[in-house]
């Protein structure tokens, strides 16, 4: 079986494709605002003949709100043209994948304004607190935990694994997941009240 997983959400950009349970290529590099013109370049580049893909892995969000939209946008093409199944991945989730001597694993995401985005996973990324947009104040940590907040030692072979017989959605339904609203929305709101 061989995968390709897109990440476009945070501040580092993510492509791989997995070839029978292992690594076959692996592009980090910083996501800034041209990821939308090279994030199709390390995409041909990973998978020189897309129709041997067998699965497509997205993370679609929470994150980055342009971020999020580029990495969707592409694997719903993707999938839709050419009947490719989709799993959609949570980018807490797999900030969890980083191995640490600890029970449970907090990753965080700066949301601004004293804001974070925050999931609890334990070691086998079983959910301990739902992905959430929350006060950095508000968390409940568990006993013995590690926050992550880095994409050095994520363990991509681990989150690929635990969703690789998921139910694959409907291209069509595949939709950011923002967790909170725009800041446009926002400011919107305020107008009105």
């Amino acid at each position: 079986m061989k995968y390709l997983f897109i990440d476009t959400c945070s501040n580092s950009l993510i492509i791989s494709t997995i070839i029978n349970n292992k690594i076959d290529y692996f592009f980090i590099d910083k996501n800034n605002n041209d990821t939308s013109s090279k994030v199709m370049k390390v995409i041909e580049e990973a998978v020189p003949d897309i129709m041997g893909i067998d699965k497509i892995f997205v993370v679609n969000g929470p994150g980055s709100f342009t971020g999020i939209r580029v990495g969707v946008t592409i694997a719903k093409t993707i999938g839709f043209c050419l009947n490719i199944p989709i799993i959609e991945l949570s980018e807490l989730e797999l900030l969890a994948t980083t191995n640490t001597d600890t029970k449970y694993n907090v990753a965080l995401i700066d949301a601004r304004r004293g804001y974070v985005y925050a999931g609890i996973y334990d070691k086998d990324l079983n959910c301990y607190l739902e992905d959430q947009h929350i006060l950095l104040n508000d968390i409940k940590y568990p006993i013995d935990y590690t926050i992550i907040n880095s994409y050095d030692n994520i363990d991509l072979l681990k989150i690929i694994k635990k969703h690789e017989f998921d139910e694959p959605i409907n291209p069509h339904n595949l939709n950011p997941n923002y967790l909170k609203r725009t800041e446009a929305e926002e400011k919107l709101d305020d107008k009105r009240n």
